[in-house]
């Protein structure tokens, strides 16, 4: 199956105008998970951990529900609604903190209730570039979104921090209330006719007309079956899920630890991460201006091998001998690699699942994929955290360098293009 070309397709601006409500949205939320970790943080860090769980733990139970009810209803009524709850939300944060000499509880209910509309609203989203690109443009549409994220990964926590220290978590919140309402606008809009953008009623199947009828949870679980059945979702999901889990967590997590292993400056450390995201952005931003491979399930392969050499020069860059002034100059170049490995994979492994997946399970496909990053994430981080301790951290990225190869050298041949 080939996703898209290296031809230089034109995006429909219906897509830019979305893209362009969900970029500001998207510093909005960066902005206020930094100022909600900071104040949690301030409550020691057990209160930060369960702030972080009670948004988790809500989104990965309900994600598929909320897939499948985004097919059912429509992909754009569950983003007005989610976006409409957001703002509700956030206004709502804003009272109570402002009220209030305790942010414990405000911060815990806000938490649960962004997983909640995370769950329905995520999965909706996702699918939101094959209702408005054609196939052959949608691996350039998808770097723009993962542009887009990454930039709001840079200037959300910023902003955060401005307006916590200038006004404090009420400013916050409500700035972030803000991007949702003109997201909420944008929205309203751009709404389709039909409802939720979906196919015509010409392109549904007889089952998917049924399924009015039918239980939600059972409409939810036709995700996991579509997924495991089908020759191209499989495979990929189940890479996906394998990059989640060693890939996601070197940068987050690991490269901290390698930084205090090496004795790092906080500095030098936050370099290395930032020289993953410039590398992540970079490749995005290629994809966008020159179009992605017309071997989308290679490219995904060979950015997995790109991201593992990454790894392992990473290891090496960070020793004593290639330190120059207090700062791991090439480990710095080797977080580049890693980045533009994770940026080719992820700019290629998205538009083949969203073309595969078949357009009446598109939000079911993607509550999916975003349940087994999730998932994989969860695992492999309380895993190898405690690991490192045990064996260092420079074994730990070994150990997810050797991961990755293995599984970029199978998914070479078991991902169907």
């Amino acid at each position: 199956m080939v996703v898209a070309t290296g031809r230089r397709t034109a995006v429909p601006g219906r897509y830019w105008a979305w893209l362009g409500g969900t970029a500001s949205s998207l510093v909005g939320v960066q902005a206020t998970a930094f100022a909600m970790g900071w104040v949690a943080a301030g409550r020691g860090g057990s209160f930060a951990a369960l702030v972080l769980t009670a948004i988790t733990l809500p989104r990965v139970l309900l994600l598929l529900v909320g897939g499948a009810v985004a097919d059912r209803v429509g992909a754009w009524p569950v983003m007005v609604g989610s976006d409409a709850a957001m703002v509700v939300v956030m206004v709502a944060l804003a009272s109570a903190v402002w009220s209030s000499t305790d942010p414990r509880l405000p911060l815990l209910l806000t938490a649960l209730a962004i997983g909640i509309v995370d769950a329905f609203y995520l999965p909706s989203t996702g699918s939101v570039p094959r209702l408005l690109v054609p196939p052959v443009a949608l691996a350039r549409a998808m770097s723009a979104r993962h542009l887009a994220g990454q930039l709001a990964l840079f200037a959300g926590p910023p902003v955060g921090s401005l307006i916590l220290v200038a006004a404090g978590l009420a400013a916050v919140a409500l700035a972030n209330a803000a991007t949702f309402l003109v997201m909420l606008c944008v929205l309203l809009a751009l709404r389709p006719r039909r409802s939720g953008a979906e196919p015509a009623e010409a392109d549904r199947s007889a089952d998917h007309r049924a399924e009015p009828t039918r239980a939600v949870w059972r409409t939810a679980l036709d995700g996991l079956r579509l997924a495991w059945r089908h020759r191209t979702l499989r495979p990929a999901l189940l890479v996906t899920g394998v990059a989640a889990g060693f890939l996601l967590p070197v940068p987050s997590l690991l490269v901290p630890l390698l930084g205090r292993e090496r004795a790092w400056s906080s500095q030098a450390a936050g370099s290395v991460v930032a020289a993953v995201a410039l590398g992540t952005v970079t490749v995005a931003v290629t994809v966008l201006l020159r179009g992605a491979s017309s071997r989308p399930g290679r490219a995904a392969s060979a950015g997995l091998l790109v991201a593992a050499a990454g790894v392992v020069l990473l290891v090496a860059g960070g020793s004593a001998v290639l330190v120059v002034g207090g700062w791991p100059l090439a480990a710095v170049g080797a977080g580049m690699v890693v980045g533009a490995g994770s940026g080719l994979f992820a700019t290629h492994v998205g538009p083949l699942i969203l073309v595969a997946a078949p357009v009446t399970h598109l939000a079911r496909v993607q509550s999916v994929l975003v349940l087994v990053q999730s998932l994989a994430l969860l695992l492999t981080t309380n895993a190898l955290g405690p690991l490192a301790g045990i064996v260092g951290a420079a074994a730990v990225l070994y150990g997810c360098a050797g991961v990755l190869a293995a599984v970029a050298a199978v998914a070479d041949y078991r991902v169907p293009e």
